[in-house]
């Protein structure tokens, strides 16, 4: 028995992007100035230091970047505001998400050059991923493939409306 493809279309338009120059989308989301281009981006706060989004490409259902608004590609470029800050916002995205999505776990990493895996090399940014036990299965195992159960625009819209509770 043939096991039948399974369709990510929305990988597409990230794979041919793969190796070709173009602008930073971390520095396209911290300009973004209106709610729609914030919905546009997957924007879901910023401070004068940082800027959290949703990943477009993500490995699970929540997973966040944090990033300083600055294009610094080293961390030891930041400045201590911007590294508190990038600290402080990545505690604001875990409450959010234990609350959004009732992450039971989170992997919090940088990947620093592209030996280190960084898609992005040229503008520092922390992942947020949100786990849950038992969610690594055959598909990521086997198939090399992720399992994401819910659309980013229904993602984006939950976490909009539970950040803004948070602030109220």
């Amino acid at each position: 028995m043939t096991t039948p493809p399974l369709f990510a279309p929305w990988r597409m338009p990230y794979i041919k992007t793969l190796g070709k120059g173009g602008g930073c989308f971390l520095c396209e989301a911290a300009a973004a100035d209106n709610p729609q281009r914030h919905r546009d981006l997957l924007v879901l706060w910023g401070t004068g230091q940082t800027i959290v989004l949703l990943n477009r490409f993500p490995y699970a259902n929540g997973h966040l970047l944090i990033a300083p608004r600055a294009h610094k590609c080293e961390l030891e470029e930041l400045s201590e505001a911007e590294q508190l800050d990038l600290s402080v916002q990545t505690v604001r995205a875990v409450r959010l998400l234990k609350r959004a999505v009732s992450a039971q776990g989170f992997n919090v990493g940088i990947n620093l050059g592209t030996a280190a895996g960084a898609g992005l090399p040229g503008h520092v940014h922390q992942h947020l991923v949100p786990r849950w036990g038992g969610d690594t299965n055959f598909m990521s195992v086997v198939g090399e493939t992720r399992v994401v159960p819910e659309a980013l625009s229904q993602m984006y819209v939950e976490l909009v409306r539970l950040a803004g509770e948070a602030q109220g």
